[in-house]
């Protein structure tokens, strides 16, 4: 497996931690977003719309980080990313999705630009807004798993696709300054991932590209 990816992006942050839970070796191949890379011709190829992650699993190209980790999930079932039970399994689903679908797009490289570059809005602008929109998910996150309650991460007592997508969240949280101290949930499950050496191995601080 090759997998084309940026140290700092959390979507390709999620994949890696799901290859390093399932113990599968892969390729790094880096794609520096800052520089633009991800839109040469020769990446467009890779890539349709652009973006990173993307997986090269013997020539067979996936995009979409939740798509290529349950696609491992099902090629390589053990340890399971999503539990056998429908309904921990929509509520793993759930979460994932709250952090992909509702923190991340507002809050990735390519919408950061464009609200300084063709908005011009300021840096202290743009980081109020990624704080504002990254906080408000992040509490409804908070919500969600206290009402489920009696967990050790997100869902069960084993990581699952839910903190692969979390993780990287918070280390973007933090780079940020993004207050957690009313979200101690959250913060525990956090905690308890990074104790994992899957989700150490994964971390952007050790990645070949890191800066």
């Amino acid at each position: 497996m090759k997998l084309y990816n940026y140290f700092r992006s959390s979507a390709s942050f999620r994949v890696r931690i799901a290859l390093a839970l399932k113990q599968l070796p892969y390729e790094y191949l880096s794609v520096h977003l800052v520089k633009g890379e991800q839109k040469t011709a020769e990446f467009s190829v890779l890539s349709s719309d652009n973006l990173v992650p993307v997986l090269d699993d013997d020539g067979q190209l996936l995009s979409q980080s939740l798509a290529i980790m349950e696609y491992l999930d099902e090629i390589h079932p053990n340890p399971p990313l999503l539990p056998a039970d429908p309904l921990e399994r929509a509520r793993v689903r759930t979460l994932a999705l709250s952090v992909a679908c509702d923190i991340h797009p507002l809050n990735n490289l390519r919408v950061l630009k464009y609200l300084v570059r063709e908005l011009g809005q300021s840096e202290e602008a743009k980081n109020a807004w990624y704080r504002h929109w990254c906080r408000e998910g992040l509490l409804s996150f908070e919500r969600q798993l206290q009402r489920w309650g009696g967990q050790a991460y997100c869902v069960g007592q084993t990581p699952t696709l839910a903190d692969c997508c979390l993780v990287p969240q918070i280390f973007n949280a933090r780079r940020f300054e993004v207050s957690l101290d009313d979200m101690p949930r959250v913060r525990a499950v956090f905690d308890l991932c990074m104790q994992h050496p899957a989700f150490q191995a994964a971390e952007p601080a050790r990645c070949p590209d890191a800066e």
